[in-house]
């Protein structure tokens, strides 16, 4: 659970991530292994702010009444939940704007202990 001043920092876009990682335009398989890789990096070098870049739908699907996700952000959820990172992950949020909104979320990891 986050603070309010965390809350704040979010909604209000001033939130600054420490790494980030651009998984748009991998397969499922490759964005998968970068996001362990990223995650690991980050813990590593005692992040707590973790941008994951997914992109955005194609325009057409919208269109035609597909999907509102894109096929890296409908996995991510399941990814995040049983990597083996899972419990070092504090909170997973839609990204401010101004750092790729709908198509982008934050990773607040945990402090280590």
């Amino acid at each position: 659970m986050l603070d309010n001043s965390w809350e704040r920092r979010i909604r209000g876009g001033t939130i600054s991530p420490d790494m980030s990682i651009d998984l748009h335009g991998h397969s499922l398989s490759a964005a998968h292994a970068r996001l362990n890789q990223a995650i690991a990096n980050a813990l590593a070098n005692n992040a707590r702010v973790l941008l994951v870049v997914t992109g955005k739908p194609p325009k057409t699907e919208e269109k035609l009444g597909g999907s509102r996700r894109g096929a890296i952000r409908g996995e991510i959820g399941h990814w995040l939940e049983t990597s083996v990172y899972a419990d070092r992950i504090a909170s997973v949020r839609i990204a401010h704007p101004r750092h790729g909104g709908d198509g982008a979320l934050y990773l607040i990891l945990r402090r280590r202990k």
